[in-house]
């Protein structure tokens, strides 16, 4: 990984056992999204799971995550990179920002159409890191 802002990243080494609870959590809530027909909680849990899966990805080459403002960019950016995977970047800033309006200016509906889209995305993702991580561990 190119760029890592001291900021948002710290080096630190993760047991096997630690990478796959994270990479776990993040399909857990995958599950919740995909099995849910409510639009605005299958947008929550896929939105979680995205970010979940960019934290193991990061925590699997070495990084742990710091909870500061604007981190939840700088993942999906470097999940982005880590996948060679333009797409997460592109989709994953507009979640971040449907995400936002709904916090923080009053709520927003997210139709069927768009939570389909998503979790689509998602589901995408997470079979490109599945891969990866099998592919960093032989």
């Amino acid at each position: 990984m190119t760029n890592l802002e001291t900021q948002f990243f710290q080096k630190l080494n993760f047991t096997p056992a630690q990478l796959k609870q994270y990479f776990d959590s993040a399909v857990r809530d995958y599950d919740i999204a995909a099995s849910n027909d409510i639009p605005e909680v299958q947008f929550k849990f896929a939105y979680d799971a995205l970010i979940k899966i960019g934290i193991a990805l990061i925590a699997r080459e070495g990084f742990k995550v710091r909870s500061q403002p604007g981190h939840h960019v700088k993942i999906i950016e470097k999940l982005s990179e880590v996948l060679h995977y333009e797409d997460i970047d592109i989709m994953g800033n507009t979640m971040h920002q449907s995400r936002n309006k709904d916090f923080y200016d009053g709520g927003m509906i997210i139709t069927e159409t768009e939570a389909k889209q998503y979790l689509e995305f998602v589901g995408h993702v997470l079979k490109k890191a599945r891969a990866y991580l099998r592919k960093e561990t032989i």
